[in-house]
C-alpha cells in the first residue's frame, strides 16, 4: 500500500510523529486504539476526519515497521 498519500510527518506537527494527512490524528494513536479492541467503524466515529483508507495506511506502516524484527528468548 501507498501509504504517503495518507500519512505525513512534518517537525510543525505533533513534534513531527507521523500523523494522518491533513490532521493531528497519530498513526500511534490509531495502532494503539485497535490494539485496545476499538473497531474501525467506532474509530471513524470519534474522528470523523480520518478515513478507512488511513486506518490501512496505519496498519501498513506498522507491518512495515516490524516485518524485519526478531525476537530471540533470553537464557535464564
Amino acid at each position: 500500500m501507498d501509504y504517503a498519500k495518507f500519512v505525513e510527518s512534518s517537525p510543525d506537527v505533533m513534534m513531527g510523529k507521523l500523523v494522518i494527512k491533513g490532521t493531528r490524528i497519530p498513526v500511534e494513536l490509531i495502532l494503539e486504539k485497535l490494539a485496545a479492541g476499538q473497531t474501525e467503524e467506532e474509530l471513524l466515529l470519534d474522528y470523523p476526519r480520518l478515513s478507512r483508507e488511513a486506518i490501512h495506511a496505519a496498519l501498513a506502516i506498522a507491518a512495515e515497521a516490524v516485518k524485519d524484527m526478531k525476537f530471540y528468548k533470553l537464557a535464564s
